[in-house]
């Protein structure tokens, strides 16, 4: 991070992600994360095969790439603050939120968490539309904002 030009990270929320849908969610926590930045960078590079611009990202070309983490030194980058962001968050969600595991799950859907959810019910973070019976997928994106 000492040696970017700038890093801006963007989230959704559970009320968001239960609202507009995962993937909608995404699109939006990126344009957040290129708002935050303080520069309008002159082209995205995108992990992924789909992307869909917002108002921070309208009139800036993208290219996508399918596995660009692993292609990519800016998106291998990318991923790793986002992970470490999401990280710290669910550390002080499990502090917050005793019971569910968050300091070790870090809010995917793993069969403790899942557990947890059929014990003491949903908390605050939840996803409504997450089905914690069924799926395997992340459960929780947050917004400190």
């Amino acid at each position: 991070m000492s040696r970017a030009l700038a890093v801006g990270v963007g989230s959704a929320d559970n009320a968001v992600i239960d609202d507009i849908n995962i993937l909608n969610a995404t699109f939006l926590a990126m344009d957040r994360a290129v708002s935050a930045l303080g520069i309008r960078p002159g082209h995205l590079i995108i992990d992924g095969n789909l992307f869909r611009p917002g108002t921070a990202t309208s009139r800036i070309p993208f290219t996508t790439v399918v596995g660009g983490d692993g292609e990519c030194f800016s998106i291998a980058a990318a991923s790793i603050i986002a992970k470490v962001t999401r990280d710290r968050l669910m550390e002080e969600f499990d502090g917050e939120y005793p019971g569910y595991g968050f300091a070790k799950h870090k809010g995917y859907g793993t069969a403790d968490h899942r557990e947890a959810i059929l014990r003491l019910g949903r908390c605050p973070i939840h996803r409504r539309s997450f089905r914690a019976a069924a799926a395997s997928d992340a459960v929780i994106v947050i917004d400190r904002e």
